[in-house]
């Protein structure tokens, strides 16, 4: 008897249906699959046998061919156990239902029949609403499938209690999700930005980086402040949107770092790999590609500590991400892409002492060990970068004021939420309602929004003359202005905010 069960499988962060066909018939006992399964999908055979034995049902003791269709996609992982199973079982008559058409499955199936969860099912979820069947899948993984609307999810979490259900000997409990609930942070003793002494112009910096979007790079002393500024960059950053959190969870949940028990990604992501990372890691491939950190960073924050230590070739591999926001791995077998819209920060030393421009210690590097400590950053990916601050070390009359230190992320946070919806407003026409910022603006926005007066023209082209700055590094000039202007709700470039996107722009500056 031929048995049909719809299935999914992930190809990068999308999931695409798959058809298991699973026939029974006379011969000598043999269990094979076809349609390109890899080893994980050969090996799901055993674990359907002996699930389906010690769920209390008979295991056929003859011919089972299974194909999955289509043919010509490579089918991985252990999506396929609970199919198979229930397309035996159905075969053999054990579920009463002539077909099931109206469901979509997916599992990993425990030698004693329990059902294991699963990656990508937010992505699964999507699938089974654009084919328009109710979904299936392991019980730990019904909450984060439920957050997608539109679709019937439940969550099973034995063969045997599914195959009563199919029967209709017992009922399966739908799982319905409110996404607004995961929105909610309740103030639980974070960091935050006024835990830091001194340092007012680079927070300033900050707030216009995660107001803009724009990638930044700090330049200072070891001991300075860059890595706790960064970690509290995550403080100030505007809340996500639905859109933008269903994007990040299906990066997350595609590559199993989704935490246990979350079924929605709402604070933006930051990461900080070490700077031993390799360009695979970072950016994401392997012999079944899986998403990189720039993608995990996907709506979020890429943080490089101690930036010139990176390899060249990694830190060269993120200049295309950084202009189109995806990477594209090409494979033989496959070309996959995933999203990689992402802030990138970055911190290093003035040079390889660290103590160049520190009043208080004395630097021996010449001027040609810095000019090579700072040429690991190459041109093109110091152009990518709209901010390059400065981060002097802080003094001691600073670090003992009992004062508190500044203004509090959530006051910095209200300015810059206020900022991007500004922005949002701006860009709704043409973006179609997803989210856009500043940094992301085409040349056809930097004329239209960046236009400056006759004064500001003339201290652009003193900038670009003295500081030999590049057309995309002019552009990046406008884009931070731009951002300046939106946080002081001005609606035209004045001189003074091109004067401040300029002072970022550090690097472009001789070294003596």
């Amino acid at each position: 008897m031929l048995a049909r069960i719809l299935s999914s499988s992930t190809i990068g962060i999308d999931a695409h249906p798959i058809l298991v066909e699973v026939d029974i018939a006379r011969g000598l006992p043999a269990f094979s699959t076809v349609g390109l399964p890899d080893n994980a999908v050969k090996e799901s055979k055993d674990r359907v046998k002996s699930a389906v034995k010690n769920s209390g049902y008979a295991f056929p003791a003859r011919r089972i061919t299974v194909n999955l269709a289509p043919a010509d996609i490579k089918k991985e992982g252990t999506n396929f156990d609970l199919p198979l199973a229930v397309g035996v079982l159905l075969a053999e008559g054990y579920i009463k239902r002539d077909n099931l058409d109206g469901f979509l499955l997916v599992g990993e199936l425990s030698l004693d029949g329990s059902i294991r969860p699963v990656r990508g099912a937010i992505s699964i979820s999507m699938c089974a609403r654009a084919e328009g069947r109710a979904l299936i899948l392991p019980l730990e993984n019904a909450d984060e499938a439920a957050v997608v609307s539109g679709v019937d999810v439940y969550g099973a979490g034995t063969l045997s209690e599914l195959v009563e259900f199919f029967n209709g000997d017992k009922e399966l409990k739908k799982a319905v999700s409110d996404p607004e609930k995961y929105f909610s942070h309740p103030d639980d003793g974070l960091v935050d930005l006024s835990d830091v002494k001194g340092q007012e112009h680079t927070k300033r910096a900050l707030e216009v980086a995660a107001a803009g979007g724009h990638n930044m790079i700090m330049i200072g002393p070891p001991g300075s402040g860059k890595t706790m500024l960064s970690k509290r960059l995550s403080t100030i950053l505007p809340d996500m949107s639905l859109e933008e959190a269903l994007e990040a969870t299906k990066v997350h949940s595609v590559a199993g770092t989704l935490p246990t028990g979350k079924a929605l990604v709402t604070m933006r992501p930051f990461r900080s790999p070490h700077h031993t990372i390799s360009s695979v890691g970072l950016i994401g491939g392997g012999s079944f590609p899986k998403p990189g950190e720039v993608s995990l960073a996907h709506n979020g924050v890429l943080f490089l500590d101690e930036m010139p230590e990176f390899g060249k070739n990694v830190l060269e591999a993120m200049r295309q991400p950084l202009e189109d926001g995806y990477v594209n791995i090409v494979r033989a077998a496959m070309s996959i892409s995933y999203p990689a819209s992402f802030m990138l920060v970055g911190a290093m030393n003035p040079c390889p002492c660290g103590y160049l421009g520190d009043p208080g210690k004395n630097c021996n590097c010449s001027g040609a060990e810095v000019q090579r400590y700072r040429g690991r950053l190459s041109g093109p990916l110091l152009d990518r970068i709209d901010i390059h601050c400065d981060v002097p070390a802080v003094r001691f009359r600073e670090l003992t004021d009992g004062r508190s230190s500044g203004e509090s992320s959530s006051v910095i946070k209200a300015r810059v939420n206020a900022a991007r919806g500004v922005q949002a407003e701006r860009f709704a026409a043409h973006t179609k309602g997803a989210v856009f910022s500043n940094s992301t603006m085409s040349a056809v926005d930097i004329k239209k929004y960046c236009e400056v007066g006759p004064d500001s023209k003339r201290l652009l082209e003193t900038a670009v003359e003295r500081l030999g700055l590049s057309a995309r590094a002019y552009t990046r000039v406008l884009k931070v202005a731009r951002t300046i202007a939106d946080l002081e709700g001005k609606q035209s470039l004045k001189t003074a905010h091109i004067s401040e996107a300029i002072q970022y722009r550090t690097l472009d500056r001789p070294v003596y």
